[in-house]
């Protein structure tokens, strides 16, 4: 209980940070006020730190006893471009920008385990990396960090990886959500511009008119779903920006439309991005127009390690309780940068339930709404969480070393 009794001794500090964090929220790769803070509460703690150079990242690592593994925690800090409607006392100050997907929190949590960690250094197995990563609402910030070599900060490669997301939504207060596997679907983006020729809404075949075309596309795209993929390996497609002419008797040059691509096995995602691109081709010529067809794969599946998430499971159990678990029976069909982390080293991906007290988690606005509230008595866990996961995987590792 030692540990979380210092992490509750935190507790007023992290959930200071956290609010801090929430009234600055920042969009995207350059998070320079997000950076700054992080790095005054990271200021008094015996850590070797980094800044990153194509994004405002921060890497920390804690030495250990020399000689042994290392393992990484990540936290991510960007917000969404979206204008709050919670009513919280500590409410964005930018207006249009919030944290609505909880990431203040993930950073706060990890503040607090670099704490917890720090005031047992001398006694840990190996060296922790802290991750603190901007830009994983689409900007793919992992994989920046990545490239600017996170897993090597040690100096070495890290033998494990862990992180947590808090969920306003879905989950209980202070419950632990995992699965082996696929944990979070993959993204893509499909990007489509029909292009035909303008004319008199009164006179249609002097013109040749996008629009139809692309409505066609649209219910096509929808029908390969459910039509060539099987109910066990889905598919999600959704269009959700549509975007055609200027009043209602021009027909325009272009019709344009952008959807998002969510699966869960390499399979799935690569036979969704033939057949999506093929459909589109195939009607266009099919009207006698052309057609520029962009299909990006963004991020993959998002995927536990076997061992990583019992072992993980375990912690949980053994330090907040078994009741403090929940398995996932499916992923979720949202999507992650921490797979980039997870495809290049082992480890495990958390859901950690933070609906306010009182409120039932299956009705509460959900992350990502400008109404999502996040209950700060969570953060003590949290980082009790993180810190026990690096403490006990390090032992774990150097055990086995040892006995080799």
């Amino acid at each position: 209980m030692a540990l979380r009794d210092d992490a509750s001794a935190l507790s007023p500090d992290l959930v200071r940070l956290r609010r801090d964090l929430h009234r600055i929220p920042e969009v995207g790769l350059d998070l320079p006020r997000t950076q700054e803070r992080v790095l005054t509460a990271l200021a008094d703690l015996p850590l070797e730190i980094s800044t990153g150079s194509a994004l405002t990242s921060v890497t920390a690592v804690l030495r250990g006893r020399p000689g042994g593994p290392a393992v990484l925690l990540r936290g991510d800090m960007d917000a969404l471009p979206l204008t709050e409607r919670a009513d919280v006392s500590y409410a964005s100050q930018t207006g249009d920008t919030m944290h609505a997907c909880g990431h203040d929190l993930h950073v706060a949590m990890l503040v607090g385990a670099a704490h917890l960690l720090a005031a047992r250094r001398e006694t840990l197995c190996g060296d922790v990396v802290f991750m603190f990563q901007p830009g994983e609402e689409g900007w793919d910030g992992a994989g920046a960090m990545l490239s600017e070599g996170v897993l090597d900060g040690a100096g070495r490669r890290v033998s494990a990886a862990y992180g947590l997301h808090v969920s306003a939504a879905s989950f209980p207060r202070g419950v632990f959500a995992s699965r082996t596997g696929p944990m979070l679907s993959a993204s893509d983006r499909l990007t489509v511009t029909v292009r035909g020729a303008g004319g008199h809404g009164s006179a249609p075949y002097r013109a040749k008119d996008p629009v139809p075309a692309m409505a066609e596309m649209i219910t096509a795209l929808q029908t390969i779903v459910t039509r060539q993929f099987d109910v066990f390996d889905p598919v999600v497609l959704t269009i959700g920006l549509v975007q055609a002419g200027t009043k209602r008797n021009i027909i325009p040059d272009t019709a344009f439309f952008e959807a998002t691509v969510r699966s869960f096995t390499r399979t799935a995602q690569a036979r969704i991005t033939d057949a999506a691109v093929a459909v589109v081709r195939g009607i266009a010529a099919a009207h006698g127009l052309e057609v520029d067809v962009e299909y990006a794969n963004e991020y993959p599946v998002t995927a536990t390690d076997s061992a990583e998430t019992d072992f993980l499971t375990e912690t949980v159990a053994e330090v907040f309780g078994p009741e403090r678990f929940q398995p996932m029976a499916n992923p979720l069909t949202a999507s992650e940068d921490f797979s980039r982390v997870l495809d290049a080293v082992p480890g495990s991906f958390a859901m950690l339930g933070a609906a306010p007290e009182g409120t039932d988690p299956q009705t509460a606005p959900s992350n990502h709404s400008p109404y999502a509230i996040f209950d700060d008595a969570v953060l003590p866990d949290g980082a009790t969480l993180l810190a026990e996961l690096a403490i006990r995987r390090l032992e774990r590792e150097a055990a086995h070393a040892n006995q080799s």
